[in-house]
């Protein structure tokens, strides 16, 4: 299999070495059972009810780690170990910064030594990257026009990179999702509409599930479709950035997908999603605006019914929200800081429980 040249190791003393102080999880398993009560349905609309709870949602939002935009760290996806750490890509090269930087796979550990895991070559870019229950960390390396680079690679044992899904050259592997049980990856093709599985050990990739409700819009500024992916009980949730919907698509018993169903719309430049907690339907999602001057930058709490509402916005210091991640009571935001003065960080913040279920009976 193809392999890509990784480079030493980096380590560099973070100033932020408490973000990530691993938090009980008690009060996340005691609102289990309310946010997995509450009802799903097709319509999706804002929410303009006012919750009986007077708090607010997210609370206590911080920065926890800063990087460098001229350096190409510009943080896209994330994911929150088990560990206390977080992996986070960067994307490198981007079309507002000067192409000499490669994008890197960082690893944030919970005192905030950062290690690179994986790099890549000046003008591609690590998109999603995602945790198999083993512990195996995948990503996805976008390299436009390479097919020799192009897919998604995994880290072995000893650390070094082995690709594991060639995607054409014409491809834009971007969110990655891992089904354990069955030893399925999928990939999210942002320029072709579809989604793309493959044996997690490595194969090759299959177009499991190809619909215009995945396709980016042409006309676009930056035509990206699918975009956001997780698995998440039984079923693949899919964030379509240019059409600004989130869908929701179930695994047969026989692997193949079950009819498409659209949680929610009307948000412009969704990108990538997490959830409450495992159980639960409720939904994070970032709305990258700023990065192609087309919505706002605000995080949404997306409820099971379809409605929604902001719990972080511009006002937060969000700038460019790219993806959310959620360990516990602990919310985390990626920002790649498109947008002048160019502010790339990690935020964290904290899950008012209470508040946020409340929203959800309207």
């Amino acid at each position: 299999m193809q392999q890509q040249h990784q480079h030493p190791a980096r380590r560099s003393a973070s100033s932020a070495r408490r973000f990530l102080n691993k938090k009980k999880v008690g009060i996340a398993l005691a609102v289990t059972a309310a946010a997995a009560v509450l009802a799903s349905a097709p319509s999706a609309s804002a929410w303009t009810g006012h919750s009986s709870y007077s708090g607010s949602a997210v609370t206590d939002v911080r920065t926890a780690a800063k990087f460098d935009f001229a350096a190409g760290e510009i943080p896209e996806n994330i994911t929150a170990n088990p560990d206390g750490s977080v992996t986070l890509s960067m994307l490198g090269s981007c079309a507002v910064c000067q192409r000499t930087h490669g994008p890197e796979l960082m690893r944030i550990d919970a005192s905030g030594e950062r290690t690179v895991l994986a790099t890549g070559q000046v003008g591609e870019a690590i998109s999603g990257n995602a945790r198999g229950s083993d512990g195996t960390v995948y990503y996805a390396l976008w390299a436009p026009g390479n097919a020799d680079r192009n897919g998604v690679y995994k880290l072995l044992a000893d650390g070094s990179p082995q690709r594991v899904a060639a995607l054409p050259a014409d491809s834009g592997p971007n969110g990655l999702a891992v089904d354990s049980a069955t030893g399925t990856l999928y990939i999210a093709d942002s320029l072709k509409g579809v989604i793309w599985s493959v044996p997690a050990a490595g194969g090759t990739p299959t177009p499991w599930l190809t619909d215009t409700a995945l396709a980016p819009v042409p006309t676009e500024a930056l035509p990206i479709g699918a975009n956001g992916l997780r698995f998440h009980n039984g079923a693949l949730w899919i964030s379509n950035f240019n059409k600004g919907t989130l869908l929701r698509v179930p695994i047969t018993p026989a692997g193949v997908p079950g009819p498409i169903r659209q949680v929610a719309g009307g948000l412009p430049n969704i990108d990538d999603l997490s959830f409450l907690t495992p159980w639960s339907d409720v939904v994070f999602a970032a709305q990258n605006g700023s990065s192609s001057n087309n919505g706002p930058d605000r995080v949404v709490v997306i409820y099971p019914n379809g409605t929604y509402k902001p719990v972080l916005t511009s006002a937060d210091g969000l700038a460019s929200p790219s993806a959310t991640a959620v360990r516990g009571d602990r919310l985390y935001i990626t920002d790649g800081g498109v947008p002048d003065p160019h502010d790339p960080k990690l935020q964290t913040a904290r899950i008012n429980f209470p508040a946020l279920l409340a929203g959800a009976t309207h």
